[in-house]
């Protein structure tokens, strides 16, 4: 199955409008949306850039992110894409999201302890899903910001080595663009599509393995 994963579009929906264009006619299986829609804003500014994404034909999944507003993530229940702690499933692939983020020092509208995302993971996940989530997983490419600082999250990461899921997508961190692994786990920051990034995933949802990752820009 082909995928299309977006992160931290912060609002900006001249930057979505351009990816529905390039995505319109394309045969995807589903977009995933790794939150970040708005900048500290409520749901009428994400119904605003979800509109075009909506607008293809490809199912959604969304989780929100810790600078959406607290009514994002019902907005995201209303629209039948909310993927926040819970199990979905799309072309015999099962997908288990983690919205919000671990614990920041700059109080964020949705923020969690590792205690929490851990729970959501055990609560969720069925071996081979894939994990959609805003936070990276600690100690990687998509957790490192720009001094050098790991501040993904310990939760995700034990999970990780623990169970192996195929593919990890996530954002938050947007000097963390890029592709890593942790053992048998991909993990792709597509990097902020405010900023024209995204990602196109070939996932192979029998044998539960990513085929191929590509980065991409508008």
């Amino acid at each position: 199955m082909r995928l299309v994963a977006v992160t931290d579009i912060h609002g900006n929906s001249k930057r979505v409008r351009q990816l529905a264009e390039i995505l319109r006619g394309e045969e995807f299986d589903a977009l995933l949306v790794a939150g970040d829609l708005t900048h500290f804003s409520g749901a009428d500014k994400a119904v605003e850039v979800l509109k075009p994404l909506l607008g293809l034909d490809i199912p959604v999944f969304a989780v929100h992110g810790n600078c959406d507003g607290r009514d994002v993530p019902e907005l995201l229940s209303e629209l039948g894409i909310n993927a926040h702690s819970r199990r979905v499933e799309v072309g015999g692939a099962g997908i288990v999201g983690i919205g919000g983020s671990n614990i920041t020092p700059f109080h964020t509208v949705w923020e969690m302890t590792e205690d929490d995302i851990r729970k959501i993971l055990e609560r969720n996940y069925l071996q081979g899903d894939v994990i959609l989530s805003h936070v990276p997983p600690h100690r990687t490419v998509a957790d490192r910001v720009h001094f050098g600082h790991h501040v993904g999250s310990r939760a995700l990461r034990a999970f990780i080595e623990e169970k192996q899921p195929p593919l990890v997508v996530c954002g938050h961190i947007h000097e963390g663009r890029g592709v890593d692994r942790v053992g048998e786990t991909v993990v792709v920051n597509p990097g902020p599509l405010f900023r024209g990034h995204y990602a196109v995933i070939e996932f192979d949802e029998n044998e539960k393995k990513v085929k191929d990752v590509r980065l991409e820009t508008l």
